[in-house]
């Protein structure tokens, strides 16, 4: 059987690559810009779990290959070290260990010399729940008992607020299980988020994904009354549908002027359940007090027009990637 040659990509390729998939787009889009499957474009996404990994760069303080190309030919002219010391604006002893780790006057070549400074630059610290494993420990707890990574950050910051050590952002705990080669958190713990996925997936997907934004005849949320926006009648609600594990949901309704809320148990995530949810909630109350709902454009509203009919409430759209 013959063997496919390995597909690759150009440092801008991987690039605009990365700005594709931050912006939300699949795989598929991505792979139709260069011509290619989406297998290859997974390759190099699912090497750091869709998280960009962050761009090399050189220290301020260090040589350029400009100066090192400068060296290189002051030593063939002859020039004393503290001389090109001047010349460059540096110190001696700068220069003098430059020529000294690079085999000295006579073997010294700015190429080559550049190369091995670059190859030999520091790599970004250590994560923090590599060196704390302490506090690695105490995330992998509460990442068993089905807490969100936020909710630990949080957590952490009120338990630990003076200790700066034992505290750590959410997007360290994304980035510690996504990224295996940083050694933090087991590969296993991502059965235990909200949303198991093998990429982490950008807000702008999020949105976009499952039917997000593409709510037949939605009435956007900048056509709501004056009197909803003002909060100054009662009866305006939002809500929302909230997903966790073990395919377990609830809707959530929270009214605008009161900022009073409920909570509805929700046997599946599909249009049909969730409306029908609605419908028999909202027959609990008066209709003085049920005048709208704002919802976001997921599709669990498909059938939003079905709710609007039984119960003669309005409903309104977030606008898509925009908050309520």
């Amino acid at each position: 059987m013959k063997q496919r040659p390995r597909i690759y990509y150009t440092d801008a390729q991987q690039a605009l690559m990365w700005e594709r998939w931050r912006k939300g787009e699949s795989l598929q889009q991505i792979a139709q810009l260069f011509d290619r499957n989406h297998s290859s474009i997974q390759r190099i996404l699912a090497e750091t779990g869709g998280i960009q990994p962050a761009k090399r760069h050189r220290a301020s303080a260090a040589l350029t290959l400009a100066e090192r190309e400068e060296i290189s030919r002051c030593i063939v002219t002859g020039f004393s070290l503290r001389s090109i010391a001047y010349r460059l604006g540096r110190a001696p002893s700068t220069v003098s260990r430059e020529i000294a780790q690079n085999g000295g006057p006579e073997h010294y070549r700015a190429v080559q010399a550049d190369q091995s400074a670059w190859a030999n630059a520091c790599r970004p610290k250590p994560c923090k729940l590599v060196s704390n494993r302490q506090l690695a420990s105490i995330v992998a707890t509460k990442l068993k008992s089905w807490w969100s990574p936020q909710q630990i950050a949080g957590w952490l910051k009120r338990t630990y607020s003076a200790n700066e050590e034992y505290q750590v952002s959410h997007e360290t705990i994304y980035q510690s299980l996504y990224i295996q080669a940083r050694g933090a958190l087991k590969m296993e713990l991502q059965a235990h988020l909200r949303r198991t996925r093998a990429m982490r997936r950008s807000r702008h997907f999020m949105m976009k994904g499952d039917g997000r934004g593409k709510i037949k005849d939605a009435v956007s949320i900048s056509d709501r009354p004056a009197t909803v926006e003002d909060r100054a009648v009662p009866g305006h609600w939002e809500g929302d549908l909230l997903c966790g594990n073990l395919s377990s949901q609830i809707a959530t309704l929270a009214e605008r002027q009161s900022r009073y809320v409920m909570l509805l148990k929700i046997d599946r995530k599909d249009s049909e359940t969730v409306i029908n949810a609605l419908i028999k909630h909202a027959a609990t109350l008066p209709h003085e007090l049920y005048k709208s709902l704002t919802w976001e454009r997921g599709a669990e509203m498909h059938e939003h027009r079905r709710f609007t009919v039984a119960t003669d409430i309005k409903i309104y759209f977030c606008d898509p990637q925009s908050p309520r």
